[in-house]
């Protein structure tokens, strides 16, 4: 890290984690901030430990080793895993259908600080280049996520063209427009 190198020493102090209970509480009350690099969920007493004397300076985490979607299962710990804000995520993903692959990703980025503008926003690989399926105010969830990849892989399948094209052939034969089923998808 480059950027720390430039920095008096006295400014910046390496703690390794499982030193944090048996180190002077001085050190962590006279620090500003606290950063995690890859933190597991094994490590988060010692970060909750960390942030109750930093409270109300920040702590930072970069790459924690879990998924969102297991936070609720930390326990007495799931309120505090939870409670972080996302500033930045960038997270690939692929979805499969029966005759197709899709590549995309999840991504925010919050800029100037306003954390509540910001949307996650799921994006798909089309011809090359990214394009926005779809945005949500909250985090998704994985199943969130999955469904509209799936809806949007059924609406551009083949299958699905080709009952649009048989449906419409239908009606320009007959003369009468196919109605759908109110509560399904079937013409």
């Amino acid at each position: 890290m480059k950027v720390f190198e430039s920095l008096p020493v006295t400014l910046i102090e390496h703690v390794d984690l499982t030193r944090v209970m048996t180190i002077d509480n001085r050190t962590l009350n006279s620090a500003d901030t606290a950063v995690f690099l890859a933190p597991e969920d094994s490590e988060l007493a010692i970060m909750k430990t960390v942030s109750d004397y930093l409270y109300p300076k920040p702590l930072v985490l970069f790459n924690p080793k879990w998924g969102f979607e297991e936070e609720s299962g930390f326990g007495e710990f799931s309120g505090f895993a939870g409670s972080f804000v996302v500033v930045y995520a960038f997270l690939g993903l692929e979805v499969r259908g029966i005759l197709s692959k899709r590549k995309g990703m999840i991504f925010r980025c919050v800029r100037d600080g306003v954390l509540s503008a910001e949307r996650w926003y799921v994006l798909v690989e089309e011809e090359g280049a990214l394009k926005v399926i779809s945005t949500f105010k909250l985090r998704p969830s994985i199943t969130e996520v999955e469904n509209v990849l799936y809806n949007m892989m059924a609406a551009n399948s083949p299958i699905t063209k080709s009952a649009k094209f048989l449906r419409n052939m239908v009606a320009n034969v007959t003369g009468k427009k196919c109605q759908k089923s109110p509560n399904t998808n079937e013409i």
